[in-house]
């Protein structure tokens, strides 16, 4: 995966990369009783381009059902890995002492407006790409046919699709970039040995930004 330098915007294929490897997002709209944020796994379809289609479903007796009902401008946050970075994995904390914890993390921002998509059809193609998309990492993939029809459509009748072609595609990845390479080399290796949540994935994060920055 490249990595993009601090502050340095991604290549839409990167933003791409960590929206299907982390497909649960945050939703965020501004509903009638104010912000509304719901936690909904998105599918992403490459087309149109440049940013693509996220699409998804929620349950009709969500509130969010009867907001987005006409379109509504939403925001869907996607969260890479993320980890907290003791300053006492830098080489330089002996050097000179002028060094910080900070926190680590890759994230994606998709900007569009979410509508409803009421209809069978589209709802089982959804759910299909949904399911063979998260099931392909398994030895033995379960999809969506290996259920009674009948069950399957008892709980489609209880759910809506939901669409949002995105507009506008935002992500920074904060991955130890600005630090020298002996500060880089003790990160990784400080996480590689420690047990915080992803910090193999953070360390391979930090990794690769190393390399490409050589």
């Amino acid at each position: 995966m490249y990595i993009p330098k601090q502050f340095e915007e991604p290549r839409v294929e990167v933003m791409h990369e960590l929206v299907r490897a982390y497909p649960l997002a945050t939703l965020v709209i501004h509903s009638s009783s104010g912000l509304n944020a719901n936690h909904i796994p998105l599918h992403l379809s490459q087309s149109p381009a440049p940013y693509g289609t996220l699409q998804g479903h929620i349950a009709r007796a969500n509130p969010l059902f009867g907001e987005i009902t006409g379109g509504i401008e939403a925001l869907a946050i996607f969260h890479g890995p993320d980890s907290y970075i003791t300053p006492s994995w830098y080489a330089t904390k002996k050097e000179t002492g002028k060094v910080v914890p900070t926190w680590n993390y890759a994230s994606v921002h998709a900007y569009g407006v979410l509508r409803v998509v009421d209809n069978a059809s589209w709802l089982r193609a959804q759910l299909d790409a949904l399911t063979s998309h998260n099931e392909a990492f398994f030895p033995e993939p379960w999809a969506v046919s290996d259920a009674p029809a009948d069950h399957i459509e008892k709980i489609m009748a209880a759910i809506v699709g939901v669409e949002m072609v995105i507009t506008k595609m935002l992500g920074k990845w904060k991955v130890s970039q600005n630090q020298p390479t002996q500060n880089q080399v003790g990160v990784i290796s400080g996480l590689k040995a420690s047990d915080l949540p992803t910090s193999e994935a953070m360390a391979a994060l930090v990794e690769t930004g190393a390399k490409n920055a050589r």
